[in-house]
């Protein structure tokens, strides 16, 4: 029979395994394996995200509120959007309006894709009365500098006729002058956090485009007209404001919408993890706990470098608490991911009896893995 658990909790806080599990359900199937195995032991389910794709879901598992928004994707047609909000708290997040997943059919739009969804999130949480705003970057599918963002918050974007610019980092090469309207006005009392998980500068062979141009669809001359555009955004924009953010660590993030946000929104920057943990009360979650679980789709180098399961392992050993590890595929040697904090890792791929069951039964072998994980660490202690 399985022992009695012995005092404490156990937390499990993983992201999500993208494209398989959102980082609910992993969090739940893990749970599950575990109660089986433990029958008693207080399971705390915290699904966790780095900022990216998954932040509006972990903020609502922690108990914010999740409030509809109609606003446009990343093409201009309306998507059925959300944000979450607690107290005068919201978080946005860009994949929500402007992601990958929002393009109609799949059908990338390097040229004319843009952020307008995303400032028309952050006037709907503003409306609602939010004094900070956690804006999550990550899945974009537009190369726009943020100039669409600004936009929808009333920024003016003129070409030299005096035409406002239509959307999409191509036009911005015709821009010739911008209007800051009310901006300063509208956030007003706001603060604007960016959960961020690279330090790409706006321009250059790391910035927007160079790097995270062709996973948005540019190829070829496409990807010299957006730096073009970008070039001549970062420009117009320093001259209004008086200051140069192109290099600033960052700025290249989500398209250049980290830019953006830094420029116009005065917005500050923090790692995605450390800012989501905190936002979701991990450190009073931990307090107590004899065992935390995190995960991710692929554990690799990647982790290593700021991504959820690593800012939960450094979370969890500053309040004491040994860290475990599932992922659905695990590229990291023994001496890697314990030498990152886990005092033991699982991948999904090693329960699956047939090759691409880590995929197609994802689910049921995060359960098998829950209950192999508390076999080995908590029965019996």
């Amino acid at each position: 029979m399985p022992a009695t658990p012995t005092q404490g909790h156990v937390v499990v806080a993983p992201d999500k395994f993208k494209g398989t599990l959102e980082g609910a359900e992993v969090a739940a199937r893990l749970a599950a394996g575990i109660r089986r195995v433990v029958p008693g032991v207080e399971v705390r389910e915290l699904p966790v995200a780095d900022g990216g794709e998954g932040t509006l879901a972990a903020a609502l598992a922690a108990g914010f509120t999740r409030i509809p928004v109609k606003v446009a994707g990343p093409t201009g047609l309306p998507v059925d959007a959300a944000i979450a909000v607690k107290g005068a708290t919201a978080v946005v997040e860009l994949a929500q309006a402007s992601g990958l997943a929002r393009l109609p059919g799949g059908r990338t739009a390097p040229l004319a894709a843009g952020s307008f969804g995303v400032g028309q999130l952050i006037a709907r949480a503003v409306g609602l009365g939010a004094k900070r705003i956690v804006l999550g970057l990550g899945g974009s599918a537009c190369t726009d500098g943020g100039a669409g963002m600004v936009q929808a918050l009333g920024v003016g974007l003129y070409d030299a006729g005096g035409g406002e610019l239509p959307p999409g980092g191509a036009a911005l090469r015709r821009l010739h002058r911008l209007d800051l309207g009310a901006l300063a006005d509208t956030l007003n009392g706001v603060e604007i956090v960016v959960a961020c998980d690279v330090d790409n500068p706006l321009l250059g062979p790391r910035g927007a485009t160079a790097v995270y141009g062709p996973q948005k669809g540019a190829e070829g001359a496409e990807l010299l007209v957006l730096e073009e555009g970008l070039t001549r955004w970062a420009e117009v924009v320093g001259a209004s404001i008086g200051a140069d953010f192109r290099q600033a660590p960052g700025a290249g993030a989500a398209g250049g919408v980290g830019f953006a946000a830094l420029a116009l929104l005065g917005a500050t920057m923090r790692p995605g993890i450390e800012l989501l943990l905190e936002l979701l009360g991990f450190d009073e979650a931990v307090r107590g706990a004899r065992l935390v679980v995190t995960g991710e789709g692929c554990l690799d180098a990647q982790t290593l470098h700021g991504k959820a399961p690593a800012g939960v392992a450094a979370a969890a050993a500053g309040a004491g608490v040994p860290v475990a590890a599932v992922a659905g595929r695990l590229e990291l040697a023994e001496n890697q991911w314990r030498r990152a904090g886990f005092v033991a890792a699982y991948a999904l791929t090693d329960l699956a009896e047939q090759p691409g069951d880590s995929i197609t039964k994802a689910a049921e072998l995060a359960e098998v893995a829950g209950e192999r994980l508390a076999r080995d660490l908590l029965a019996g202690r």
